[in-house]
């Protein structure tokens, strides 16, 4: 179930070995498993700079007080713990890949609305700052520009231009010589076959 909320309780957990536990119990070990399985070595020379592992990352642990629950969760592979006053925007999205699988607790969970602030009233702990609204109402931006109201105001399209081709020198691109003139490769040809006539007759000289 998204967003998986945990009790309070959570917060309290003292060992590893009970957080496995927990997080057995409500389905959330196989993502803990995957980044467990996808620890290789690293490509390139960070090997010789101490990150000689990559690993995949697993799920976020968000608290709201440490009563031993980050010394609980911090071993276990690919898992990030970040209290809920501490939001990081590297940890909810790292690389920039919106949508990593979060574990809230049941206390950190209901103070959002008291950080952050709802639609309707601003935060309670950060001053003036209010959720940003949706500027658009109809994110199918597809369906907007092909609307009768939007195509009746928009210029017609421009016909493609066409290029000029690249200008080529005939006396260096064979190609462009037989365009221009169709007889230049017999010509070219005779002038190969006359040169090589004339060697010949040269050496017989010289042998002579």
């Amino acid at each position: 179930e998204i967003p998986l909320v945990l009790q309070d309780s959570t917060e309290s957990i003292q060992r590893t070995k009970q957080a496995i536990a927990a997080l057995k119990e409500v389905g959330a070990y196989d993502d803990i498993e995957k980044a467990k399985n996808s620890r290789k070595i690293r490509r390139g020379k960070g090997k010789m700079r101490n990150r000689r592992h990559v690993m995949r990352r697993g799920p976020l642990v968000v608290y709201d007080k440490n009563e031993g629950v980050r010394a609980a969760f911090r071993n276990l592979p690919g898992v990030d713990l970040c209290p809920v006053d501490a939001l990081n925007l590297l940890q909810l999205a790292p690389g920039g890949h919106v949508g990593r699988f979060c574990i809230w607790t049941e206390g950190a969970f209901k103070r959002l609305d008291e950080i952050y602030g709802t639609v309707r009233k601003p935060s309670a702990l950060k001053t003036g700052y209010h959720l940003p609204r949706p500027i658009m109402s109809n994110p199918d931006v597809a369906r907007l520009i092909n609307s009768d109201e939007i195509q009746a105001v928009v210029r017609p399209a421009k016909p493609a231009q066409r290029r000029s081709s690249l200008k080529k020198n005939p006396l260096r691109n064979l190609g462009t010589m037989l365009r221009l003139n169709p007889h230049a490769k017999t010509m070219k040809r005779q002038a190969a076959l006359f040169q090589e006539r004339r060697l010949k007759a040269k050496q017989a000289a010289k042998a002579k």
